[in-house]
C-alpha cells in the first residue's frame, strides 16, 4: 500500500472517528421490523449497541433504519460509522454480503486488497487486517449488524 493511500485511509478513520454517523439509538420506523444487538470486545472493552430496521415491501427488504450506541477506540467507532453511513438504504440480503465481504478482508491478515468500489470508506480499515488484535475492533459493528438483522428476521 502506497504512504499516500496509508495515509488517506488514516484521514477517513480519524473523520469518522469523530464523525459518529448514526451514532444514538434511534426509536424503529413504524411497521418496520427491529433488531437489536450488544456486542463488547473482552479483549480492548470497546463495545456497541445497534439497531438495525428493516422495510418490507414485497419480496424487497430493505434497512430503514440503523443506530449505534458504543465506546471504544477510534477503530471500532469510526467503522460503526463508515458501517451506518453506507447501509442505509441496502436491500438485506445486499448488506448481508457486504458484512462477508469486509470480514474477509478483515481475517486476510493483509493478503487481500480490499475492493474500494464495492467497501467505499469501509476499504479503509484493510490496514487493520495486518493487526489481529485489532481486527475485533474494525469487526464489531459489523458483526453487531448481522446479528441484529438476524433478530429483525425473528420479529
Amino acid at each position: 500500500m502506497s504512504s499516500e493511500l496509508q495515509q488517506l485511509y488514516q484521514q477517513i478513520i480519524l473523520e469518522h472517528a469523530k464523525l459518529r454517523n448514526g451514532a444514538g439509538l434511534a426509536d424503529t420506523p413504524e411497521g418496520d421490523k427491529m433488531g437489536e444487538s450488544h456486542m463488547l470486545n473482552p479483549t480492548c472493552g470497546d463495545e456497541i449497541t445497534l439497531r438495525a430496521s428493516i422495510h418490507t415491501d414485497g419480496d424487497a427488504r430493505t434497512l430503514s433504519s440503523i443506530s449505534w450506541d458504543g465506546q471504544g477506540c477510534s477503530i471500532s467507532m469510526a467503522s460503526a460509522s463508515v458501517l451506518s453511513e453506507m447501509a442505509l438504504s441496502m436491500e438485506r440480503d445486499e448488506l448481508m454480503k457486504l458484512v462477508d465481504q469486509f470480514r474477509e478482508v478483515m481475517r486476510s491478515r493483509g493478503s487481500i486488497e480490499a475492493d474500494e468500489e464495492t467497501l467505499g470508506d469501509a476499504a479503509a480499515f484493510s490496514g487493520v487486517a495486518k493487526y489481529p488484535a485489532r481486527v475485533k475492533c474494525a469487526m464489531l459493528a459489523w458483526v453487531a449488524l448481522e446479528e441484529a438483522l438476524l433478530a429483525a428476521n425473528q420479529n
